[in-house]
């Protein structure tokens, strides 16, 4: 997430946003009220209209609506003219994989960070995203180790055999029990900047079987229906 973000009000005019825009080299700009709560945002996409309906004649709406069409943004002034709104927006204790697949969901190239009031606080681009791909091998395999499996899991260091490959996890090794193994893989698979995860952990026990026939027995007309 980057904490330097910049924001407009929403009286800015469309000189300031493009001359914004240009001088830090952004592809977007938050839009805040007074109380800097994010209320939309202008995006080069939404000024390029004005290039492109440049000498159209001017039609204003007797029932205006919330979204604005692409020929009234390009006769916007103002960033409360020219915004996209509803905004799309990650928390701040959103992941790394879910705000991907937010971007991915919504069509979006970038996500205002908000607090739980809807305050600005950053923004995450998808060359943030990427970042995280970055991290070496080395790197990766310390945080899979030490806070993974020792912190999180309670595994001995010996336990499982961690080896990284342009972020392509391996994992081997004897747990005693399967559930256990499975968590141990989705947790390493979440891990920011892993690639993928080739997971050949063995277990002693398989307590998933275990649970179902326990669920059962204390579920005895689940599967009649009754």
């Amino acid at each position: 997430m980057t904490t330097d973000v910049v924001a407009v009000p929403e009286d800015a005019t469309y000189r300031t946003i493009v001359e914004l825009v240009a001088e830090r080299r952004i592809s977007a700009v938050p839009v805040v009220d007074p109380a800097r709560k994010v209320v939309g945002v202008v995006s080069e996409a939404d000024l390029l209209y004005k290039v492109e309906f440049a000498g159209a004649v001017t039609h204003r709406r007797i029932f205006p609506t919330r979204r604005r069409s692409p020929r009234e943004k390009g006769e916007g002034m103002i960033a409360r003219e020219l915004m996209t709104t509803p905004v799309v927006t990650a928390g701040t204790t959103t992941s790394l994989h879910a705000a991907a697949r937010l971007m991915t969901e919504k069509g979006v190239k970038r996500l205002p960070v908000v607090t739980e009031d809807g305050t600005l606080t950053g923004i995450v681009s998808r060359a943030d995203l990427l970042k995280v791909h970055l991290r070496t091998d080395e790197e990766l395999k310390n945080d899979i180790r030490h806070e993974v499996l020792e912190r999180t899991l309670w595994l001995e260091p010996l336990v499982v055999d961690v080896q990284v490959d342009n972020g392509v996890v391996t994992m081997r090794g004897h747990l005693d029990r399967r559930t256990l193994a499975e968590l141990a893989a989705q947790l390493v698979a979440a891990v920011p900047g892993v690639v993928a995860v080739d997971d050949h952990l063995t277990y002693a026990l398989d307590d998933t079987d275990l649970a179902s026939s326990q669920w059962h027995r204390s579920h005895p007309f689940s599967s009649t229906g009754c």
